[in-house]
Order: C-alpha cells, then structure tokens, then sequence
C-alpha cells in the first residue's frame, strides 16, 4: 500500500513539475490557437466558433488582444465583429459592427487572451492548495502504512 501511495504521490509531483515548467508553452500555444479560431471564425455551428463566442460572453472580453483584432479576418469583412462582444446585445446592429469606430462604443474592447491567462492563473492557487492538501494526505498514508507494516512484522516475531 506504501508503494502504490508512493507511486502516486510521484505521479502528481512530476505532473505538477512539467505543469510548471510548460506553463509559457501552454500560454503561447493557447494564443496562436485563439488567433486560429478567430482567423476561422464562421456562424456555422462550428465549436471553434462556439468556444470563441462562449469565452467572448463570458469574460465580457473581444478579440485576442482587443477588438480590432476582428479586423483582419473574412468574418469581419462579411459580417463585421460577432455579436458575442457586443456589451448590449440589443444596441448592436449589424451596421454598427462593421464600423470599427461605432462598434468600438458598443463592444468589449478589452481581448480575451489575458482575461483567460489572468483567469487560469489566478484559479492556480486553488489548485496548487488542493493539490498540496491531497499530497499531505497521501505522505501521511505512507508513513503510517510504514508503521502499521513495521508494527506488523515486529508482532508477528514475537508470536513466534
């Protein structure tokens, strides 16, 4: 049981590690994968799409860096920015999204790429204490399976 419970506290340790170490990779690459989905961005009900509105709604964010990054994709040139940034969704029309100058007035102008990593990294710290929490436990499992072996074994010497 020690064993086990050492294995799995190695586990997590090594995850947490690698978490740690990666963590810019992980920022980078969630970057230039928001910047594909807005660049494919599309009213279909693609999840690419769903996912770049849900995060725009729900942070109350526009865009990777701020709204004019809308700008440089084809939905913008059809469409204008998506309705997911607009701050009211009943002031925004269609027209009014086109415009940049008009929508920077009824849209989220803040981008939702440091609104997400602000959010991730603040929610670190609950994860980091729940882990910590789970790690003592499990350190406390080992060293008294430790001693319920030891006080086994010694046991078992004196029935003999």
């Amino acid at each position: 049981y020690a064993m086990l419970l050492s294995l799995i506290f190695l586990i997590v340790l090594v995850a947490a590690i690698v978490g740690f170490v990666f963590r810019h990779e992980i920022k980078t690459n969630f970057e230039s994968n928001l910047n594909l989905a807005l660049k494919d961005y599309n009213v279909t009900a693609d999840r690419h799409s769903e996912a770049v509105d849900t995060i725009q709604r729900t942070l109350h964010c526009c865009g990777v860096q701020n709204y004019s990054d809308w700008e440089r994709t084809e939905y913008f040139s059809q469409r204008g920015i998506p309705q997911s940034c607009c701050k009211n969704q009943n002031d925004c029309s269609e027209e009014d999204l086109k415009d940049p100058n008009k929508a920077k007035l009824k849209v989220f102008v803040d981008g939702c790429f440091f609104l997400v990593t602000s959010t991730m990294e603040s929610k670190m710290s609950v994860v980091a204490g729940i882990s910590f929490g789970i790690a003592c436990f499990q350190l406390i499992g080992i060293i008294l399976s430790c001693c319920l072996s030891r006080y086994i074994t010694n046991n078992q010497y004196e029935m003999v």
